[in-house]
Order: structure tokens, then sequence, then C-alpha cells
């Protein structure tokens, strides 16, 4: 059975960033996709100190969530990545979780499908949409689009029930994901994945 692994960014595991997570999970039920709701945002979880130890280890050298939910990400066939609007940009705790995730991480995440969503009070929606489909369009994971950007508004989870076009916009979201998922593994079994390039590293060390 297909998997994704949805991360709530957000402090609050039943706010506004979880309500649209929610409305997503419901759906990948009725497609048959197993899924697993991760809390992120309420944990302590610190930045990536470029130490590279992961490149030695296979690991971060933090021993938190990062590692837990890495094997899982590992296993999955989609990630979704859900953050409240913090500044016009997605909750620090989820940027330093993704960034030390991806780093750290060597298995390939070739046609894993992303999907970032985002719960806002009335702005930043776009820049923060924005910077977390990046984790995803570096890492050769197709990005799943839906009928409006992947968002709600409200201040708190009850006003994010009351979008009903931003909730009808989850809900399409995964059903596109759903399809993705499965259309990629029927490819894959047909074609198989496109091969990569990895053997360039332009690093222009004579400052040229």
């Amino acid at each position: 059975m297909s998997k994704v692994i949805l991360l709530n960014g957000s402090p609050h595991a039943n706010g506004c960033t979880a309500t649209a997570l929610g409305e997503m999970i419901k759906v990948f039920q009725e497609e048959g996709i197993e899924t697993e709701l991760i809390h992120v945002g309420n944990k302590s979880i610190r930045g990536c100190i470029s130490c590279n130890r992961c490149s030695e280890t296979g690991k971060c050298v933090f021993d938190d969530l990062v590692n837990e939910v890495a094997p899982k990400f590992a296993e999955a066939d989609g990630l979704v990545v859900g953050s409240p609007v913090y500044y016009a940009g997605p909750n620090g705790t989820i940027l330093s979780f993704m960034d030390r995730l991806f780093y750290s991480t060597s298995f390939s995440k070739q046609m894993k499908v992303g999907a970032a969503v985002v719960s806002c009070r009335r702005g930043g929606n776009t820049a923060t949409y924005d910077v977390l489909n990046k984790y995803f369009t570096i890492s050769s994971m197709p990005v799943a689009s839906s009928t409006y950007w992947n968002q709600v508004h409200g201040f708190t989870a009850e006003d994010a029930k009351k979008d009903l076009e931003g909730l009808q916009t989850m809900r399409n979201l995964a059903r596109n994901m759903a399809f993705m998922i499965k259309a990629f593994a029927d490819a894959k079994d047909k074609y198989g994945y496109p091969e990569m390039e990895k053997s360039c590293f332009t690093s222009f060390a004579d400052g040229k």
C-alpha cells in the first residue's frame, strides 16, 4: 500500500494547519493510501550546524525527531509539509527540521510526491508556500498542485473550518497527489524512473 507522511509544523496540534492536513487525510484514506501525521512544530528542533557528520554516519548528529522520521520518509511515496505563516515565512521549527531531514538523508527522493500546505490569518501565504516547495524541487520530487494555492485562512481552527474554498483546495490537492503516486508507481513498473546524472558539482574554488 502506498503511504504519505504529513508533517504538522504548527506548535498547535489541533489548529489551522492540522485542520488543513486533516482534510487531506480523509481523501487519502478514501483513495486507499496509508497516512501518518507527525507533529513537528511542538518539538525542540535545532538547526543544521553544517558539521557533515551525516555523510559519515548516514544520519544527523543530533539524534532527535529528524532521525526518527528519516526511515519513514525513505519508505514513503509522498510528503506533505504543513506550516503556519510566521513573518511571511514558515515556522522556524519546521524549517530547521526540513533542512536537517533533507541534508542528512542520502537515499533517493526521486519521484516521491511533495506538497506544501500553508495556514495564515491574512497574508504571507504564497511566500511561505514558495519556500517549502523548494525542498522538493531540489530533490527530484514532483510537486502536487490543486485548484488554488495550497492554503487555508483563519486565526483559529474554527475559522479554518469556515474557509470552504481552502478546505476544497486541500481535498483536490490530496486527490491529485493520490493520482500522481499511483501513476508514478505504474510508470516505474513499465518504464523505470528517469536516469539522473549526478557527477558534476560546480564550486569555482579559484574564484573566477
